[in-house]
């Protein structure tokens, strides 16, 4: 109770620091396009970069690994290129960097710019903790060249408040040796080439065709988007109509049909054999797994990665990583604004991707060298369709309410169009108070 208490307090507090929520017009096709004017809080599209010398705070969660990169690489080049800017790195535990930041903007003691996990950031805009970015310089040619889905998630009610900095999604990882068993020389490219070999499993034996990881929805909603279903329109507005539109609920169907027919295993109902544990015994020929499966380079001599296979031409996985953001009470938003454009830069995208960071930008992704890591280009190639999880203030309350809807289909317990429905309903109800 102390902890929703605490949440409560900083959240009024920090309404009241909105840097967009209350000046940017509710629709952005009108007075949002005009010229801003330049202000210390908002810089000008014209304003100059900080010629004074400013020192601004940056919070991270990078891995040792990763810093050392960062540390050695980037920051050493940005410090080159503006000798007047300082940044102040510090390195902060992943875990509760979201309520260290409430905190921070309450007490006045929050940095300038902070990485964040993706699905934060529109969390931390509804409380006013973070800027609008929409105004400022350079803006929108950045974001033209960001990964569609990527650049999704730094929505808040129509509006940015952060740069996708870097990316990670799922594709499809192959046993090499059970792909040749069943027919294979090289990935099926489509669902319908894969079921091809369907009459060579046999669930009795403890062999399935693929695997979908489980019922949450990292797991399920790229095989549901690949079977043509949605979740909400395409403004992130309503679900009724979408996800419990024919469509998803035909998606749905076919994935509670693979489980009753044997043809995925029971790695779905978070039962044994699992994902990495079948894909490694061949109990299962495909699993779908983000990059991190690829840790161990000697796993490309077993496995093979691909792209989902494609139904009807749609090969749809889901975007995870990190957003840079600026707080709403930095008082050197130039800086701050200089910063984050660097780090968007090709050169900075590239130098992090050396650290296992996949750019979230076309150009940036052309320039990587991928030899060391080949498995690197499939992952690159999948983000180019790969779709956000609805980005709103309301995503945690949101993702349980669909995973019980999936996994009560799943169970017997609701019919997909029942448990579809109750989840729209649900679900419209929070949006409608973003």
């Amino acid at each position: 109770m102390k902890k929703i208490l605490a949440f409560i307090l900083a959240a009024a507090m920090l309404l009241s620091l909105s840097a967009c929520a209350k000046d940017t017009p509710q629709n952005p096709g009108t007075e949002a396009n005009a010229a801003p004017a330049q202000t210390e809080n908002n810089p000008a599209a014209e304003a100059p970069d900080t010629q004074e010398p400013v020192e601004i705070t940056f919070w991270h969660s990078y891995s040792e690994g990763e810093e050392k990169i960062f540390t050695e690489s980037v920051l050493t080049a940005f410090e080159q290129q503006y000798p007047n800017i300082k940044v102040n790195a510090i390195r902060m535990p992943y875990e509760g960097l979201d309520e260290q930041l409430i905190t921070a903007v309450t007490g006045d003691a929050a940095p300038d710019v902070i990485r964040l996990d993706l699905t934060w950031v529109p969390q931390m805009a509804k409380l006013g903790a973070l800027e609008c970015l929409n105004d400022y310089a350079g803006f929108d040619d950045i974001s033209a060249g960001i990964m569609p889905g990527s650049m999704s998630t730094t929505l808040y009610k129509g509006q940015n408040y952060g740069l996708p900095l870097n990316a990670n999604t799922t594709v499809a990882v192959y046993n090499n040796a059970v792909l040749q068993e069943y027919g294979f020389d090289a990935p099926p490219e489509t669902l319908d080439a894969l079921m091809g070999a369907l009459d060579k499993t046999n669930p009795a034996e403890e062999k399935w065709l693929f695997a979908v990881s489980g019922s949450y929805n990292w797991a399920m909603l790229p095989f549901i988007w690949t079977l043509g279903g949605s979740v909400t329109d395409a403004d992130y507005t309503t679900t009724s109509g979408y996800l419990n539109g024919p469509d998803t609920v035909k998606a749905l169907d076919t994935i509670v049909g693979w489980y009753k027919d044997g043809i995925i295993g029971p790695a779905i109902m978070g039962e044994q054999p699992d994902g990495w544990g079948g894909i490694e015994a061949g109990n299962y020929t495909m699993i779908v797994e983000g990059p991190w499966f690829f840790s161990s380079e000697d796993k490309l001599d077993t496995y093979t990665p691909a792209l989902m296979p494609s139904v009807d031409g749609r090969s749809i996985s889901i975007v995870g990583g990190e957003d840079i953001v600026m707080t709403s009470t930095s008082s050197k938003k130039d800086a701050a604004w200089t910063f984050m454009k660097f780090m968007l830069e090709d050169a900075q995208q590239v130098a992090m991707a050396g650290a296992g960071m996949i750019p979230v930008t076309s150009s940036a992704m052309e320039k990587v060298d991928t030899s060391g890591s080949p498995y690197v280009e499939v992952y690159m190639e999948q983000l180019k369709t790969a779709q956000a999880r609805i980005p709103c203030s309301s995503w945690p309350t949101i993702e349980t309410i669909l995973n019980t809807a999936f996994e009560s289909v799943l169970r017997g317990q609701a019919s997909s169009q029942e448990a579809l429905d109750d989840a729209a309903a649900q679900i419209d109800a929070l949006l409608a108070q973003e």
